[in-house]
């Protein structure tokens, strides 16, 4: 699967992610773009999934519309030692999100 990291998840995250194709925002030379930006470019690139913590996502767009699946990390903040504890969710729920779902994954 090929993954998203948002801006707001540590660039680390991605190598807890094994057996997927993961790059950063970052990366992708999209740094400083808005959610809405970053979904319409991910189509083009053939992103399956955007992983972020940013817990109001799902209110500022149409996820339907994007064509990506979106997990949502709630861990109180975005330490890499606190979002370790959720790769086996994150990865449990990137087996099963759909494209145009949001999940959302707790401790």
């Amino acid at each position: 699967m090929r993954i998203l990291l948002d801006e707001c998840v540590p660039r680390p995250f991605k190598r807890e992610l094994r057996g997927h194709n993961v790059r950063t925002v970052a990366e992708m030379g999209w740094a400083g773009k808005s959610n809405g930006e970053l979904l319409q470019l991910m189509l083009p690139q053939k992103f399956d999934a955007f992983l972020t913590i940013d817990q109001n996502l799902q209110y500022q767009q149409n996820l339907r519309q994007a064509g990506v699946s979106v997990i949502v990390m709630s861990a109180g903040n975005n330490r890499i030692s606190d979002l370790i504890p959720l790769v086996p969710k994150v990865l449990a729920a990137l087996g099963s999100v759909k494209a145009g779902e949001l999940m959302e994954v707790r401790p």
